[in-house]
């Protein structure tokens, strides 16, 4: 009895030392992959905050409650399954859909910088938001089913790249990990876009406590937001062009064109050698090369996309005229 009591015991403990082990391989395989989705992140935060301009300011939150609930669904429900199919039955496909995730960072993030410089005209997409006049329920479901349209594109561009990074593990630790790396990214996005979104609310009513030092504060939180929408732009912009670049250069390689990915790799080799601080140098110049390119490769796509605009429009003037 002794000895079946002891062997149960040993099982029991190789059992929870199996299943830490596999939390420390999921929890390891969610860091890899969580941070090579930062670029659409960081967009992510910068691009929600817009969709809840002009609405009472009592719904914000609710709002960006329901888009939260709906990025989730899109991202566990609908997303998860088919690229977890694919990589288990079609795994050719995931760099070229990676790839052309890449292909669309780098042109919303060119695009963005085009306009900034005033190459092409400026535009901003559609918010229902903005044209609101009222607080009715149909207006605030147009508000969030535009939001959850959009948030599906960068959900999508979050899970593929997230998966790219953790594809060598099996079927179940890949479901677990992207599942804990989607709900980690919804939660830290929205939870942060709640914050934005109320940081003037809350600097308006810290700038009407008694305290000197609470009112300018508050005043210094109502002046930061506009500023802070601006920063989230900007970095959101150069995240999206370094990380679909890289996207490009590591996808370019893999299908057998080697000669971007190598020179890259023969410039990293040097600083990479360096003791202590090599290592994030090679980062460096692996991160300023995929900018580069992701620039690149997205200017080529947004002179691609508005030349063709441009000869549909000729076309369609040519039409109204000669009717």
């Amino acid at each position: 009895m002794a000895g079946g009591l002891i062997a149960l015991l040993d099982d029991v403990a190789a059992l929870v030392k199996l299943s830490a082990a596999s939390l420390d391989d999921v929890a390891a395989g969610a860091s890899r992959a969580g941070a090579k989705a930062a670029g659409v992140v960081v967009d992510d935060a910068a691009v929600t905050p817009k969709f809840v301009e002009g609405v009472n300011p009592k719904r914000e939150l609710p709002i960006i409650q329901r888009i939260a609930l709906g990025s989730l669904f899109n991202k566990l429900v609908i997303i998860l399954p088919v690229i977890l199919l694919l990589s288990q039955f079609l795994p050719w496909l995931l760099t070229p859909l990676l790839m052309i995730g890449g292909t669309y960072l780098c042109f919303e993030g060119a695009e963005k910088v085009f306009e900034r410089f005033g190459w092409i005209a400026h535009h901003e997409k559609e918010t229902p938001a903005a044209e609101q006049s009222t607080d009715g329920a149909a207006a605030e479901k147009k508000v969030v089913r535009s939001a959850i349209t959009t948030d599906f594109v960068l959900s999508c561009e979050i899970m593929v790249i997230a998966l790219n990074e953790v594809a060598g593990e099996s079927l179940t630790s890949r479901a677990v990990i992207l599942a804990v790396v989607g709900v980690a990214i919804t939660v830290g996005v929205y939870g942060v876009v709640a914050l934005i979104v109320k940081m003037d609310d809350i600097g308006l009513h810290m700038a009407k406590k008694e305290s000197a030092g609470q009112q300018k504060f508050g005043r210094f939180l109502v002046g930061a937001m506009p500023k802070l929408l601006a920063l989230l732009s900007v970095v959101g912009t150069f995240a999206m062009l370094w990380v679909g670049g890289h996207i490009i250069l590591v996808g370019t390689d893999e299908l057998g064109f080697h000669a971007l990915y190598g020179f890259v790799h023969h410039l990293e080799e040097p600083v990479a050698a360096i003791a202590t601080v090599g290592g994030f140098l090679g980062w460096l110049v692996n991160t300023f090369f995929s900018l580069i390119l992701g620039a690149i490769w997205g200017g080529i796509v947004v002179g691609i996309v508005f030349g063709i605009k441009a000869l549909v429009k000729k076309d369609d003037t040519k039409d109204t005229a000669a009717a």
